[in-house]
């Protein structure tokens, strides 16, 4: 056998094991993508949240002038179970648990007990329906509680659908909102009288300027049944919010933003007097401040 044969020889023998092991090669690579498509596809949680605390000048509910005096910090904790998504006209169905409280340094009623600073504690159940991919409806339930005994508790039911309408304008996208809170009869202070209907429509034209977003919210209340206490013109708010992401901190930790805003709002005759009444201030114009830092997981 001549040298020339000998090495066709060696250099089949080694093409034939070398088949195996390039099949082998690509089987791994294949499971290796396929693994991580997986593991990609697992980060995707139906349960997410959001936590936070802000500070305001104010507390103001729907046009109610509730303390303007002090210190007042309002911590809140949202989480999101996704219940169902798809293609069809209804998008999204989704569950939401809310938990909001109301600290305030200038106690009312003052009492002198442990709870005299918890003015307000709520929670919030909801059920949010996404359908024709632009409208949201979102059905919930409140308790307002006051550890604190400032008032009554206040239970109501209230009905919110918001419109996207940025396919439409854009960046000049207004996302209209309108809603309609009934007070479950029983005394609280929701409103000014119990099993009244309280009505909103607004608008929150937002925009991002580089890591900055600008958001201007206008809000007008209405009210009937006496909710207002006989007025149908209860407030109008308008104000802007500028928040931008704390990117120092690692994503690992969730994606946390600090905001800044101001919120003006003139008040209907009716909650003129009853800020007159429990504030000392009847003025129609209020001012209000606020600062909040947040985290979204």
């Amino acid at each position: 056998m001549t040298k020339h044969s000998i090495a066709k020889i060696f250099v089949l023998a080694a093409s034939i094991a070398a088949v195996p092991t390039l099949s082998l090669a690509g089987s791994e690579m294949k499971e290796s993508k396929e693994v991580k498509q997986v593991v990609e596809a697992a980060k995707e949680s139906w349960i997410t949240g959001d936590l936070g605390v802000t500070v305001v000048s104010e507390y103001i509910s729907r046009g109610l002038v509730l303390e303007n005096e002090g210190f007042i910090a309002q911590p809140y904790m949202d989480i999101y179970f996704k219940l169902y998504e798809g293609d069809g006209f209804i998008n999204k169905v989704s569950f939401a648990l809310g938990l909001w409280s109301s600290l305030h340094s200038h106690e009312q009623p003052p009492g002198g007990g442990t709870t005299d600073a918890w003015y307000e504690f709520d929670y919030t159940l909801g059920l949010s329906v996404q359908f024709a991919k632009r409208f949201t409806g979102t059905l919930s339930y409140f308790e307002f509680d006051s550890p604190a005994d400032a008032f009554n508790t206040a239970r109501s039911v209230n009905f919110n659908l918001a419109f996207d309408d940025t396919d439409f304008l854009g960046a000049f996208a207004l996302h209209p909102h309108v809603a309609v809170l009934w007070e479950i009869p029983a005394p609280g202070f929701a409103g000014l009288d119990e099993d009244g209907f309280y009505y909103e429509v607004g608008i929150a034209p937002s925009h991002t300027y580089g890591a900055l977003t600008v958001t201007v919210p206008v809000n007008v209340g209405f009210g009937s049944n006496g909710f207002y206490a006989g007025d149908a013109y209860g407030y109008t708010s308008a104000g802007i919010n500028l928040s931008t992401p704390l990117s120092f901190i690692p994503e690992k930790w969730g994606a946390w933003t600090v905001s800044a805003g101001y919120t003006y709002f003139n008040l209907g005759d009716n909650l003129q007097a009853f800020s007159k009444a429990t504030q000392g201030d009847g003025d129609s114009n209020q001012h209000v401040f606020s600062g909040s830092v947040g985290l979204t997981f």
